[in-house]
This record gives structure tokens, C-alpha cells and sequence, in this order.
């Protein structure tokens, strides 16, 4: 059964999910689907009822149910939700899966027009995510494959002295390439952990990826140009051709302001780990901008626009990539004038291995776990686990990256008192002192900045 299994309303003979009844009243749904109360700390069950209630439902004994919160739905109900006493609506169909070439099938599939798929938080246990297992992100429709690769042409031009028209064969004949493992990230990742839900594709945890990418520095391209004093913003455009089939219309265009666009980590990119750059993930040649929204670092592409202004193409007006300056009402409509430009992507730690839902064996007494933490333009300076419902948190082995921009790989063993059900919680810290929040928080229309700290079920016996 998944996340949206329905549940009926004693009071109010309506078929309802279990996130609605946790959204409206979670103390209330702790006793409606559970029979559960909470002590006056706010956790554990009062009574044996609950407790009973909720182990059937996870399927096994709670070591550390008295330090569960109160109003928490389990992390295994968040993906298989059976209320105890109920009798649910038929389990709608399970999540679709990638069937593309070069594809791995194990990413999921969050939309088919355009084309997006998500890479779930266990694929990406690699140290450097394989192209298989890269994330799909797209706005428009895909462009056929190039025949003539290193004929593909792109401009740079606007408030530039020296407008310059370059092929992918002169790019790389007269620019040294440099590789660099970098973090890929859609600005909408997280989405889901928003309530209510936000607008858009339900990311969870997998709109990323940190393979290696070849390119030459954009910023050494930039300065052949010659910024004008004028030039204050750049636009990105790809040649996607836009859903409508309007030649007319850019499907996205997106950009950053001058300082960022001559970061000397950003690349215009001709290969993905190693070989030419597919199709799929914006071959011939894309433009990489590490640390901010993946939207910026438009794929299939045609031109680079250096402008006196902020620029103003589609995706950078209204909500969109934008979030609030100050906290909004959840749900509510939103003033324009209260929303910036998402920049840095937030602080986020991700358990890689085990895999959500994972059993294992029985007198188990430790669990060995790997992960992976990024903060976009910051580093990440610690991350924690917990696997008592954070009551107490256990530092993990953070390794260093190896360039800027690149995530950090995590380790650590936690030990088990016991076979049952348990929940392993990890949160990141980055260089700053920022921590992720338990729930996502600063709500905004378009869900970004979803950084939920990371939530797995594991069962052992």
C-alpha cells in the first residue's frame, strides 16, 4: 500500500489519507488510527493499546517507542500505510519506472510530459553516481541527438565587447578541459515534504547526482568576450524546443548574476564520467553552474545572453525558483513582492545504504551505514544519525571532497539493542551552523527548500 492509502473517518464517513489526518489534527490521528496517547513530554504511549496498534502496523516490536513523538507518522507508514481497524480503499498502483535507454530502470518516474524521474536515495550509493543513475530533469521536449556534435554552436552576446559565436570542436581545440565531481541538484527537490503539497513534480530526496563532468571553465569563455561595466545578469537558453511546439517560445531561460556566472567552478560541459555527453543530460554541450538550482545550467546549449538587468525569461519571475523573504501562511496565495531568488541550494544529508523498507536478519546487533551530504555554495561540517527517535545522536565519519562543489560521503555503525522496527535519522549541519529541520519548513507555492532531514525504516528479525 503506499503514502496515500485511504483510511475512513469514524466521525465523518469520509475516505481520507493518512497525511491528511496527521496534517489536520496529528494528535487526534494518533488516536483515531492508532488508539495512541502521548505522556506529557510528548512521547512514548500512554497504554498498551497504541503501542500494540503501531508495532502490528510496522510489522514488529519498537525498541525505543517511549522516545517516539507524539503526531509522527512512522517512516514506514510515509511509504506503506495500513491503519490498524480499518478497512482501506483498494492500494492505488505502485510508482512507475524509467524505461529509457541508458537509463537505470530502478529511477522513478515523476513525469512523462516532460520527461522527469528521480533517483531513489539508495541508487545513489555510489561515491560517483554513475550515468545510469543520474536524474532526469526536463521542461520541454527532448531535441534529437546531434549527428555532427562538434558542429553544435552557441553565442555569447549582450553587454559584451566581443560577441563571440563558438563550436564544441573549437571549444575543445583552443580550451584546456578540466573534470570535476560535481553535485547536480533540481531546485525542486524535497517538494514532497511540504504540507500542504506544494506545486510541481514530488521530488523526495532524488533530484541529485554527483558524477564527474568535463568542460572548460565558463568564466575563461566569458572574458574572451569582455564584460561591458553594463553587464549585470546573464540569461541561459537551450534549444529544447518549448511542450506547445512553439518555435517561438524558450521553454526556460534562467540566469545569475555576474559575480556567480564567473565562479571558477562553473563549465560549459561536452563529457559525463568520461565519455561524450548523452543526449538525455543535454548533449553535445550544457552549461554547469554547481551549487544552485540545476535549472540554471541549461542543457542543449544555444546561447548565453550577458544583460544590464535581472533577467526576466521564463522560471525567473513570480514564485518560480523564488522562496519567501519572510515566512508565509502554509497554503496561502503569496505576494511576488515577498519572494527572492532561490541562490544555494539548502543543506541536505541522504542515507545511501541500507534501503528504506529493508529487513534484516534477525540478532543483528549492528548496522553499518553509508550516506551522502552537499549545502550548495557551503560545505557540510557535520551530519548526525539517530536511531531512537532523536533522542541521542551519534557524529558519523564525514569524508573531505574532492573539489568544490562535490558532496561528501559519509560513514558509520550504530548498534542495536534488540530485533524490531527501527528508524535511522540523519540531519546535516553546514559550514554556517545551518541544520536541516525535522520538517520542511518555510513553505512556499512552488515547494523549494524542502530539506527534511532524512527518514528510513529498517526492520531486523
Amino acid at each position: 500500500m503506499s503514502k496515500m492509502q485511504m483510511f475512513k473517518s469514524h466521525e465523518r464517513s469520509v475516505e481520507r489519507s493518512l497525511d491528511e489526518l496527521y496534517n489536520d489534527d496529528a494528535e487526534r490521528a494518533d488516536a483515531e488510527v492508532f488508539g495512541r496517547k502521548v505522556s506529557a513530554s510528548r512521547r512514548g504511549f500512554l497504554g498498551g493499546a497504541g503501542l500494540a496498534a503501531m508495532s502490528a502496523a510496522v510489522g514488529g516490536a519498537i525498541p525505543f517507542a517511549a522516545n517516539m513523538p507524539g503526531g509522527l507518522i512512522p517512516a514506514a507508514l510515509a511509504q506503506n500505510a495500513p491503519a490498524a481497524g480499518e478497512s482501506p480503499a483498494p492500494a492505488p498502483k505502485g510508482p512507475q519506472h524509467l524505461q529509457f535507454p541508458g537509463k537505470s530502470d530502478g529511477l522513478v518516474v515523476l513525469g512523462d510530459r516532460p520527461l522527469v524521474a528521480e533517483t531513489p536515495e539508495n541508487l545513489l550509493d555510489d561515491d560517483t553516481t554513475p550515468t545510469d543513475k543520474l536524474f532526469v530533469r526536463n521542461n520541454g521536449q527532448i531535441p534529437e541527438e546531434s549527428k555532427d556534435p562538434d558542429k553544435w554552436s552557441f553565442v555569447i552576446d549582450g553587454e559584451v565587447n566581443n560577441k563571440l559565436t563558438l563550436t564544441l570542436g573549437e571549444l575543445k581545440a583552443k580550451h584546456k578541459p578540466v573534470t570535476r565531481r560535481l553535485v547536480l541538484e533540481c531546485g525542486g527537490n524535497g517538494r514532497s515534504f511540504f504540507t500542504p503539497q506544494a506545486r510541481g513534480n514530488q521530488w523526495t530526496n532524488g533530484g541529485v547526482g554527483c558524477p564527474e563532468w568535463t568542460g572548460v571553465k565558463l568564466a575563461d569563455i566569458i572574458k574572451s568576450a569582455g564584460l561591458k561595466p553594463s553587464a549585470v545578469f546573464s540569461g541561459h537558453y537551450g534549444r529544447d524546443l518549448h511542450l506547445s511546439g512553439d518555435e517561438s517560445k524558450p521553454t526556460l531561460s534562467r540566469g545569475v548574476p555576474i559575480k556567480k556566472l564567473m565562479d571558477e567552478n562553473n563549465l560549459i560541459v561536452f563529457a559525463l564520467n568520461g565519455k561524450p555527453l548523452p543526449n538525455i543530460h543535454g548533449g553535445p554541450v550544457r552549461l554547469f553552474i554547481p551549487g544552485w538550482p540545476g535549472s540554471l545550467s541549461a542543457k542543449w546549449l544555444s546561447r548565453i545572453w550577458i544583460r544590464d538587468k535581472e533577467h526576466d525569461g521564463p522560471g525567473m519571475t513570480e514564485f518560480a525558483y523564488r522562496v519567501p523573504i519572510k515566512p508565509m501562511i502554509p497554503g496561502a496565495k503569496g505576494d511576488p513582492k515577498n519572494f527572492q531568488i532561490l541562490e544555494s541550494m539548502p543543506i541536505r544529508s541522504i542515507i545511501t545504504s541500507p534501503a528504506n523498507g529493508d529487513k534484516i536478519a534477525a540478532g543483528t546487533k549492528e548496522i553499518k551505514l553509508r550516506g551522502a551530504a552537499w549545502a550548495g555554495d557551503f560545505t557540510v561540517d557535520h551530519v548526525d544519525v539517530s536511531t531512537d527517535f532523536g533522542a541521542t545522536w551519534t557524529r558519523v565519519k564525514l569524508s573531505k571532497p574532492k573539489n568544490k562543489y562535490d558532496w561528501q560521503r559519509w560513514t558509520t555503525t550504530v548498534k542495536l539493542p534488540t530485533d524490531g522496527y527501527y528508524e535511522i535519522w540523519a540531519r546535516g549541519t553546514d559550514s554556517r551552523g545551518v541544520m536541516q529541520p525535522h520538517m520542511a519548513g518555510f513553505w512556499n507555492p512552488q515547494g523549494y527548500g524542502g530539506n527534511a532531514m532524512h527518514r528510513i525504516a529498517v526492520l531486523v528479525g
